[in-house]
């Protein structure tokens, strides 16, 4: 690794942290067009967990463009994603940090307005949409819609404060749902949290076969929040219920209602297509379904992830405000959440 990226002129006081773990390289060339602008805004650090060949390629093709690193041993854990997190948390050289996955796209604008909402906030939470658009994307632009009609959406990317995060000693990693376990550990701590659902942030669709695989995984983060999983394990028998055609077409009609409403929240509409509204009832089919099938694999002993399995989707938030609490007052912390998890 070279220390040039080190010495590069950069614009703002702001590390960007990008786990990566690649089974093939066929984006290299587009990442490594992104890498090249984005050095040139940002200290780029690039946690790599690919497999080896694949590590040494991608050190030779970024050497001297951004500090790219394996992640530390001592961050393993079951979602790889983490394991990259906190090694680059660990390794960014200033206070505001940007966390990003591989498919994310900021421009200057917004990497400059996560930098200023960094000021008065430990956990800022941008609001991802998908180009180019492809027929996934626009299925899968109905669940980002619904989420922001009734709060806001879960990206692929947050900013984050280093001393807030070293101070609540990262978070846990041997869970699926990373992202709400992020954002409920910074709340657990008494972190500052910005939801600012007008700062939109691209993000690459991925391709059809990954969005297949997908499904049941994504429908297995929802068991990390209960009511929410009970909804959605409703629908089916609710339509099995229903005698009459017009109910199902009136709650059809409520979901394209809902998911209109966060497309216009904030300006979405300059971003987000309306068949994204109109793809809103099949959306909510699909994850009735695959809500089913999560549960069958939460019985059978979690979801399979990496070669391995996920038994916990996220943390409760009353378990983490007591994880806060113990780190406040003993030493001891990690034996005895040992003991209590």
């Amino acid at each position: 690794m070279s220390g040039t990226a080190e010495r590069r002129r950069v614009r703002l006081d702001l590390d960007y942290v990008l786990p990566l773990r690649w089974e093939d390289d066929a984006g290299l060339e587009e990442l490594t067009a992104y890498l090249s602008w984005l050095a040139g805004h940002a200290r780029v650090i690039v946690v790599d967990g690919s497999p080896a060949e694949l590590f040494g390629r991608h050190a030779r093709r970024w050497d001297g463009l951004v500090r790219h690193v394996s992640p530390a041993s001592g961050s393993r854990c079951a979602n790889g994603k983490v394991a990259g997190v906190i090694t680059g948390l660990r390794l960014a050289a200033g206070d505001r940090v940007v966390i990003a996955d591989d498919d994310v796209r900021y421009n200057a604008a917004g990497l400059a307005a996560v930098h200023a909402l960094l000021a008065d906030a430990e956990l800022v939470r941008p609001q991802n949409y998908f180009a180019p658009l492809s027929w996934h994307a626009r299925w899968d632009t109905a669940r980002t819609l619904l989420n922001r009609s009734l709060g806001a959406d879960y990206p692929g990317t947050f900013g984050i404060r280093r001393a807030f995060f070293q101070r609540m000693s990262g978070y846990d990693g041997d869970v699926l749902f990373e992202n709400l376990e992020l954002i409920r550990t910074v709340r657990a701590y008494g972190g500052r949290e910005a939801r600012p659902l007008g700062l939109y942030v691209r993000r690459l669709p991925c391709d059809a076969r990954r969005f297949w695989s997908q499904r049941v995984r994504q429908a297995y983060d929802d068991l990390a929040q209960p009511a929410r999983m009970a909804a959605f394990l409703a629908v089916l028998p609710a339509l099995a219920l229903v005698r009459r055609p017009h109910g199902p077409l009136a709650g059809a009609a409520v979901a394209v209602a809902l998911a209109e409403a966060g497309r216009r929240r904030a300006g979405g509409r300059r971003v987000f297509p309306v068949t994204g509204s109109l793809l809103a009832p099949v959306w909510i089919l699909e994850r009735a379904v695959c809500s089913w099938l999560a549960l069958g694999a939460a019985l059978a002993g979690g979801i399979p992830y990496a070669g391995g399995r996920i038994r916990r989707a996220a943390h409760s938030t009353r378990w983490l405000r007591r994880r806060a609490g113990l780190a406040g007052r003993h030493d001891d912390l990690p034996d005895q959440l040992a003991r209590q998890a």
